[in-house]
């Protein structure tokens, strides 16, 4: 128990002491905030999905860059989709993250394959 209680006091002492030193290296190095836009009228279906394809569609319905990912962040597969049917056969059982990109704006949604 006194070894636990002294390494707490030991690590806060550090972090109070290491914290200002942090504080003042990163001010310089603030990186810009961004916003980013969501897609009008975006929908993603069927979601979860069994079959081989799912149906992306928007407001403006224009060409989009799609991104799909793993969970663990792996790239899995990259396209364009000038229609609204997307092929995803090559997708096993799971959870995966889908980046889309309409012109300038971006949009991600969680979709599940079973």
């Amino acid at each position: 128990m006194k070894q636990n209680y002294l390494y707490s006091v030991i690590l806060g002492l550090f972090l109070l002491i290491a914290a200002p030193a942090t504080a003042q290296q990163g001010d310089s190095r603030i990186a810009k905030k961004t916003t980013v836009e969501t897609i009008e009228g975006l929908s993603l279906y069927p979601n979860p999905v069994s079959g081989d394809k799912i149906y992306i569609t928007s407001t403006k319905n224009l060409e989009k860059e799609i991104e799909i990912y793993n969970v663990l962040g792996k790239a899995i597969k990259k396209t364009k989709l000038r229609g609204k049917e997307l092929d995803i056969s090559s997708l096993v059982a799971g959870i995966y993250i889908v980046k889309i990109k309409e012109q300038n704006e971006i949009a991600t949604r969680k979709l599940v394959v079973k």
